[in-house]
């Protein structure tokens, strides 16, 4: 059986969210000036695909960076436990630094990472999600662009994953519950 199939439905189609990651570009160009460049922190993996096509719609200079942080490990769920499993190369002091982020569920793992970066001393920290699950929000965190907000649905696609499968999905689909029960 293969990946498509086992989406119960397209929650965003492809297009949906060319046209949302277009306007959230010129926001972004809007919100930053060539005198001061933002790195993009990329959180790892899930936001992978996002950042690619985020960053061609940016016109502003930037550089960009990589974290990955574990809270899923293999389940649906956030676990509660956060660790960084890939930190920056670059040095963040005095920097204008925005987190792309793939999804905000709980809220968890994003206070975990801005709370770790402000230690580090940027000139600015804001945060960019594609998407959003107000429904799981154990933690009220202050994000500056959401891409869209979805219900309490378990969802696979454009980078996100279950098990490490489903990322190459050009949409974002709501899992068949069949396929992680069982």
């Amino acid at each position: 059986m293969g990946l498509r199939e086992d989406v119960a439905q397209v929650l965003i189609p492809a297009d949906k969210l060319q046209a949302r990651i277009a306007e959230l570009g010129r926001e972004i160009n809007d919100a930053y000036s060539d005198n001061a460049p933002p790195l993009l922190v990329c959180v790892l993996k899930g936001a992978f695909m996002f950042l690619a096509d985020l960053t061609r719609r940016l016109d502003v200079r930037h550089e960009v960076d990589f974290m990955e942080i574990s809270s899923y490990g293999a389940g649906t769920t956030s676990s509660g436990v956060v660790r960084i499993l890939l930190d920056l190369e670059q040095n963040i002091e005095g920097r204008h630094v925005l987190i792309v982020e793939d999804i905000i569920d709980s809220g968890r793992t994003l206070e975990y990472i801005t709370r770790n970066l402000r230690t580090r001393n940027p000139a600015s920290l804001r945060v960019c999600t594609l998407l959003s699950k107000p429904a799981r929000r154990q933690i009220d965190v202050p994000v500056d662009w959401v891409g869209l907000e979805i219900p309490d649905e378990f969802v696979v696609g454009y980078g996100l994953d279950y098990a490490e499968e489903y990322r190459n999905l050009p949409f974002i689909g709501v899992l068949k519950e069949e396929v992680y029960r069982e």
